[in-house]
């Protein structure tokens, strides 16, 4: 079992999603950072889409009532494990009563936390995912609360002894967006093991306000805007500023101001027979690809995004990118098995 000590902000059961029941109205819902789950899950011998804890912005504390291994990915939190920073992107062993406090996000929204044999909790259409508006999954539909307890799985038997609770940490390279997140994080040597791609400082950023969207907008498939008053006013521009969001939850990032557009706005979606596509009651001007799906978990509140158009080759290149890095990653874990085994 593991204590919730303080819950958080919005801190969640989640997976990798509840796929195949769109057409029953049920969103597949999971991680907004994919990713991040992801790894976590490998690094501590996991199923890539076992459940763990989505952390949001806040502060946080577990207890472990059992030895077990654990990862914390995502944005850095400044985490600790009885009050002894530990790294991000390793996979840590955790002892009985131990107590891992993540404290805030320096920059970005949201890490995670995997767990040898996953949050064990009952599994709802397919999935351990809290739908949050639908009020099922996870701990009974439900954000975490302080005092909460949550069941863990048996880790799965077939994985080496790195994953033991008694074997010493080790961690993988964190995935290129990292970089991106410390664009003016003080140099701190010695913070973080040789190896995992943590950037120098660039140049400076308005405190409390997330700056990735200046560096790496989000990239979208859908149709091309007319002209660029009608970019400009959705924000789509490749050379603007992009648009500030005014609130965010699990479910969408609002607009900053957003205006009322006539028959522009109304205008097909990605539909080539000249039809408006709409879903779920308003025109869809584009879906935001897979890879840059993490851009949109990360973004601070009031902070900034900008999209712009891409082409499904490039979305299908920068899929294949992703699944390369995962593939280092299974790479450097099996090279790290085959040293302990030694």
């Amino acid at each position: 079992m593991i204590d919730v000590i303080r819950a958080g902000v919005l801190t969640s059961v989640q997976d990798l999603g509840r796929h195949g029941y769109r057409h029953l109205g049920v969103s597949s819902g999971g991680a907004l950072d994919a990713l991040s789950l992801e790894i976590g899950n490998r690094i501590v011998g996991n199923k890539p889409d076992a459940a763990g804890i989505e952390v949001t912005f806040r502060p946080a504390v577990l207890r472990f009532k059992h030895a077990t291994r654990i990862a914390i990915t995502g944005t850095d939190f400044g985490a600790t494990l009885d009050d002894k920073p530990v790294y991000s992107w390793w996979s840590l062993p955790a002892r009985a009563g131990q107590e891992l406090t993540l404290r805030v996000a320096k920059r970005g929204m949201r890490c995670y936390v995997a767990i040898a044999g996953g949050i064990d909790v009952l599994p709802m259409l397919g999935s351990r995912s809290t739908d949050l508006g639908a009020c099922f999954g996870g701990l009974g539909g439900r954000a975490l609360r302080d005092g909460d307890r949550l069941p863990i799985g048996v880790p799965q038997p077939h994985k080496g002894i790195a994953f033991s609770p008694e074997e010493p940490a080790f961690g993988v390279k964190a995935p290129a967006w990292c970089k991106l997140m410390l664009v003016n994080e003080p140099v701190r040597r010695g913070r973080h093991a040789p190896g995992l791609a943590w950037a120098a400082p660039t140049r400076a950023a308005r405190p409390g306000v997330c700056e990735l969207h200046r560096r790496r907008p989000a990239r979208f498939l859908g149709r091309r805007m007319d002209d660029h008053a009608e970019q400009q006013s959705h924000g789509l521009s490749a050379g603007g500023n992009g648009v500030e969001t005014r609130r965010e939850n699990r479910t969408a990032v609002a607009r900053r101001a957003a205006r009322h557009h006539s028959s522009a706005a109304e205008r097909p979606a990605d539909r080539p027979d000249g039809r408006c596509a709409k879903h779920g009651g308003y025109p869809k001007i584009g879906a935001v690809i897979k890879a840059d799906l993490w851009k949109l978990a990360q973004i601070r509140l009031n902070g900034g995004v900008r999209f712009i158009e891409t082409s499904v080759e490039e979305a299908r290149h920068v899929f294949a990118e992703e699944r390369q890095y995962v593939s280092q990653v299974e790479t450097a874990i099996a090279m790290h098995e085959e040293r302990i085994a030694r």
